[in-house]
């Protein structure tokens, strides 16, 4: 018996849905980020549920079985994976210091203007900024000389600059290689607020990196993959430092380049406060539909208490601040 044309429609349409939300969620079975366009896609993974469950019903409404297991098996799938990554490991040394870490990326600094209220509100300890050329360390830097006397830069213009301003001494670092500049320092948290200090002296040492791989743009995948690897190369010989790894990843927890960053035992510092799926970019369509590809890695030596996403205008990305505390060993 022939199908009508109406349900021969509703089959194709729901065999085309499940085909290719089955190729993104394949790969994340898979632990790959494959290539074009599923990279993209997978950033966005929780909103294929939508396609998904239209699949569904035209399968339903249509009476194609076996699109029907099909899309449930897919609809499972994506359920699975909307839950948050690997296992979070509770510190129970005694408490040592409070850290507030902003990190915000300004655009190539057109959302420079609008982050200094940010700060002056918010009060961080430790500010990492990506996209900040010699205009927006200009302006950071001299509205915040006293505030914040350390800092670290990568002096580029446009997108591949970056600045890490603190209110704790600073000792220089080695950054991370990358096509956009991804600083590096070590902060004397605790310690003296001497400003010419170029060691730490008598507080706690915590080892901070700015990160800011490129995004994986058609064409440039391969290079994304490999800034991403850098990132955890630097996260798995971090020893036994207290770590912050924070900044602008291009990268989602759906991307298995990201998730092998975490594989080394940071944990994502949203996630521990109860914000692991909020979305950060784009900013404009961040409160129906984004991605969470800005974080604050920590090692497992913190706590976080609160997470919050700050709309910053000019940029095209929520700025985050966490409020961290660090916990001595046992």
């Amino acid at each position: 018996m022939t199908q009508r044309p109406g349900r021969r429609l509703g089959t194709w349409c729901a065999g085309l849905l499940l085909a290719g939300v089955s190729v993104v969620v394949g790969c994340r079975v898979a632990d790959t980020d494959g290539i074009t366009p599923v990279p993209q896609l997978l950033a966005f993974l929780p909103w294929l549920l939508a396609p998904a469950g239209l699949a569904l019903l035209c399968a339903l409404l249509t009476r194609w079985w076996t699109g029907l297991v099909w899309g449930v098996a897919v609809l499972g799938l994506l359920a699975w994976y909307v839950e948050p990554y690997g296992t979070i490991r509770e510190p129970d040394g005694p408490q040592l210091a409070r850290l507030r870490v902003l990190t915000a990326n300004v655009e190539s600094g057109r959302g420079t203007p609008a982050l200094v209220p940010v700060i002056r509100d918010r009060h961080p300890d430790v500010v990492f900024v990506q996209e900040c050329g010699s205009r927006c360390r200009a302006v950071l830097e001299g509205d915040f000389a006293t505030d914040y006397p350390h800092r670290r830069a990568v002096e580029e213009n446009g997108s591949k600059g970056s600045l890490i301003l603190s209110r704790h001494p600073l000792a220089p670092a080695p950054g991370v290689p990358g096509t956009m500049g991804m600083p590096g320092a070590v902060a004397d948290v605790g310690g003296t607020s001497r400003a010419s200090s170029s060691e730490p002296g008598g507080g706690h040492a915590v080892r901070l990196q700015l990160a800011h791989p490129m995004p994986p743009l058609p064409g440039q995948v391969a290079l994304w993959r490999r800034e991403l690897a850098r990132l955890r190369a630097f996260a798995a010989t971090r020893a036994r430092t207290p770590t912050i790894l924070a900044g602008d990843f291009n990268a989602s927890q759906d991307h298995a380049a990201f998730r092998h960053i975490l594989d080394t035992g940071l944990t994502d510092a949203a996630r521990l406060a109860g914000h692991d799926r909020t979305p950060s970019w784009p900013s404009r369509t961040a409160s129906v539909i984004g991605a969470q590809i800005d974080h604050v890695l920590v090692s497992g030596d913190f706590t976080a208490t609160g997470a919050r996403f700050l709309r910053v205008a000019g940029s095209d990305h929520r700025a985050l601040i966490v409020d961290l505390t660090l916990h001595g060993r046992t």
